[in-house]
């Protein structure tokens, strides 16, 4: 008889739907016609998508593998972490906001195959040219100037508020406000500072959320843009063979928000993941507020560097907490070495 096997795999509870996935993936990657394409693991990131490089005679795209799922029980007025801080939940938001960022000449991969139901996508490999080099990794300061050339750009465009998605479906940009911040800073007390062997009274609680609001009330009536919202290493490409702001390739823009311009500054230049010398901070932060001045007269300098001291403030707050509960609720260790970094630019803006 044939040598030939039909193998049925069925499995149960958690097994059960990693099989489903798996099929839906298959059908997915059949249709795109990448079923027989080679396919290489990548790294994943601190979320719940997963990424792979697939490689057949054409050359190669980007496999990304995003399940719907809410992050965490829904104890944020009602409602789960992700979807309190507006953390993107299924892929919608990453096709509306990369077509919006190429049609207004920036460098996010095309998309060229998409099933939003499931949450599989297949997009154009901006490959793997970082902005960063050596050992410990240094910023490539000519990288970084492009970078920031990048966002001013971004910042002086008249950015719609709504995207399209499919022909007829459209996509909110939310915004970046006051109580997504909080909660986002309330992660200090809930898991950084429980780390450090204290419990929160609700005395203060009450203070540091009252300060943080006072505080806040600056950057939230601050002229709104699109915040790309983790804009640092790990997320841009290099893309040497194209020239000028094209040269940036913007890779993880989901969760992308409408906020103040002085957000995304601050992931780049007090990045979360390696040192940026505070003299090359403060030489990008001028070339930054040099490159806005030269298109709008009436951008305020002293005004932008107190939204930048603010919303480091809040990032860095919440990246404290961030990598404590990447350690103890997601099993994630590597993200605390990161930690001293963060309270180094926290001193840094604190000194404002």
């Amino acid at each position: 008889g044939s040598a030939a096997r039909a193998a049925e795999i069925t499995g149960y509870g958690k097994a059960a739907a990693k099989v489903a996935r798996l099929n839906e993936l298959r059908r997915f990657l059949e249709r795109a016609g990448f079923l027989s394409a080679r396919r290489e693991r990548m790294p994943g990131d601190a979320s719940t998508r997963s990424y792979a490089r697939l490689r057949n005679d054409d050359g190669s795209v980007i496999l990304m593998n995003s399940p719907r799922r809410p992050d965490g029980p829904a104890i944020y007025n009602g409602r789960p972490y992700s979807a309190a801080v507006h953390l993107a939940e299924d892929v919608r938001p990453f096709v509306a906001i990369g077509n919006g960022l190429r049609k207004h000449g920036f460098s996010a991969p095309a998309i060229r195959h998409a099933d939003l139901e499931s949450g599989f996508l297949i997009t154009e490999d901006l490959g793997g040219e970082g902005v960063i080099e050596g050992d410990p990794p240094r910023p490539i300061a000519e990288r970084y100037e492009a970078a920031v050339d990048m966002l001013a750009a971004l910042h002086r465009e008249a950015l719609p508020r709504q995207l399209p998605v499919t022909p007829d479906e459209s996509y909110d940009i939310p915004v970046f406000d006051i109580d997504a911040w909080l909660i986002e800073i309330g992660l200090m007390l809930e898991w950084y500072l429980p780390d450090r062997g204290v419990q929160p009274s609700e005395e203060l609680r009450t203070d540091f959320l009252g300060m943080w609001r006072g505080l806040l009330e600056k950057p939230a009536a601050a002229p709104r843009t699109w915040v790309i919202r983790d804009f640092h290493s790990p997320n841009i490409i290099w893309l040497a063979e194209r020239t000028g702001i094209l040269r940036v390739g913007i890779i993880d823009f989901q969760d992308a928000l409408l906020g103040p311009a002085a957000y995304d500054v601050v992931s780049l230049l007090q990045d979360a993941r390696i040192d940026v010398p505070e003299q090359l901070e403060l030489s990008l932060l001028t070339r930054y507020i040099k490159a806005r001045r030269a298109t709008d007269e009436s951008f305020d300098p002293a005004g932008f560097a107190e939204l930048y001291a603010i919303m480091s403030a809040q990032r860095n707050t919440r990246l404290l907490g961030t990598f404590a509960r990447l350690n103890r609720r997601d099993g994630k260790p590597q993200y605390l070495k990161h930690q001293p970094r963060i309270w180094t630019y926290l001193e840094r803006s604190l000194a404002h």
